[in-house]
């Protein structure tokens, strides 16, 4: 019996891994599509190689860091439990790896491949892997000190703060170090317009990530026994609540509708275990038009050149999220409780806290050192020299 729950546990970790894997096709065509046409070889190159380089730094330091553990070490953690422990390595990394994913779509047609390729092993395997620690495997005793000052722990189920809201918040740092594109503001605060490249495959990555999140949420559970229904119904309210709301406040602008889905599902994460579906709907709703709100405010008020709007959508609808799951998450208001706003509030601040310096740290590092940006004449003829001119019309079978 034993050897089948963990051959079921095996195959349903697997099973969201994959899911979670092809989240990042959605990320790839999300970026396409918001970029001009000259940086949509860039994109898809960017982010799978971002992936590769991920796995590396993930496998033989960040994961050690966040959960002790050291596949160099024997074979016992190769073959316990039908190897589970690799197989949830495999579902933890592509979580990881959304970190350098986000970053890529608010760095995008402006920063240098290597440097960024450079940049994300050290997030993956040393920035990610601290909070990732902390609030899902009791490191460092910060955990124990919230449950003993405030009778609960840090609740993020499914990475609301841990993976978007560290991801957004990373990424703010690397823009603001990088500048805005060249042209992006004139001198008198004019800004020109640099409309996306393909509405179709925005929506197309849109899509893709939808459906993949719930991989993302139910499966963060990492049992097949611990499997809940009320995850996969609070991800779908949440998601209809994003689309409707970022729909109105929008004004049917098809960007704002699709990436409405998405603000829904990053608000959900944390507490789509503990809310009640209404709460989750309301979760949703509130993080659609906070993306909206907040993406004109940083591209037209304060000139912050964030591409896919990567910081409102995962930095600040990922806090809120964080925040949500201590408000909706409480028996007040229908949920499961065993959740403190309190500490959903602190463990919101030490994610953001610990992401903003590390990003400013990483990507301080590199401007200094090797520079970020491409020169004014790369980036006007297109990113993609930066990859050493791989372009769209490719020598495969020459």
């Amino acid at each position: 019996m034993d050897t089948l729950k963990a051959g079921s546990d095996v195959l349903f970790i697997l099973l969201g891994a994959i899911m979670v894997l092809a989240m990042h096709t959605g990320f790839a065509f999300l970026e396409v599509g918001t970029v001009r046409k000259k940086n949509q070889v860039n994109a898809l190159v960017k982010i799978i190689a971002d992936f590769a380089m991920s796995t590396i730094a993930y496998f033989f330091i960040g994961y050690g860091i966040a959960y002790g553990i050291d596949f160099m070490q024997g074979a016992s953690t190769l073959t316990d439990k039908n190897g589970y422990e690799l197989v949830k390595f495999f579902f933890l990394l592509t979580f990881a790896a959304a970190i350098p994913a986000i970053v890529s779509g608010g760095i995008a047609e402006r920063a240098r491949f290597y440097p960024q390729l450079a940049a994300t092993f050290l997030l993956v395997a040393l920035v990610y892997p601290l909070f990732e620690g902390i609030a899902w495997n009791g490191r460092f005793g910060i955990q124990d000190w919230f449950l003993a000052q405030f009778g609960a722990k840090f609740h993020d189920f499914a990475g609301s703060v841990v993976v978007h809201a560290v991801g957004g918040w990373i990424a703010l740092a690397a823009v603001l170090l990088l500048g805005a594109r060249h042209g992006r503001y004139g001198r008198d605060g004019a800004m020109a317009a640099h409309p996306p490249s393909s509405i179709p495959f925005l929506a197309l990555g849109a899509w893709i990530l939808v459906v993949g999140w719930f991989g993302f949420n139910v499966m963060s559970a990492q049992a097949v026994e611990a499997a809940s229904g009320l995850v996969a119904v609070n991800s779908l309210m949440a998601m209809v609540g994003g689309v409707l709301s970022a729909l109105v406040v929008g004004r049917n602008d098809p960007g704002f509708v699709h990436n409405g889905a998405l603000a829904g599902l990053v608000a959900v994460c944390a507490g789509s275990d503990v809310m009640h579906p209404l709460g989750a709907l309301t979760t949703g709703a509130i993080a659609g038009a906070l993306f909206v709100w907040t993406f004109m405010l940083a591209q037209n008020k304060w000139k912050i050149d964030d591409v896919l709007g990567v910081w409102p959508l995962h930095g600040l609808c990922g806090a809120w999220g964080g925040i949500a799951a201590g408000i909706f998450g409480s028996q007040a208001l229908g949920g499961i409780g065993g959740v403190s706003l309190a500490v959903q509030v602190l463990g919101t601040l030490l994610g953001v806290t610990i992401a903003t310096v590390g990003g400013l740290v990483v990507y301080g590092l590199l401007k200094s050192m090797v520079g970020l940006r491409l020169s004014e004449e790369e980036e006007y003829q297109g990113a993609d020299l930066s990859i050493h001119k791989i372009s769209a019309e490719p020598r495969y079978g020459d």
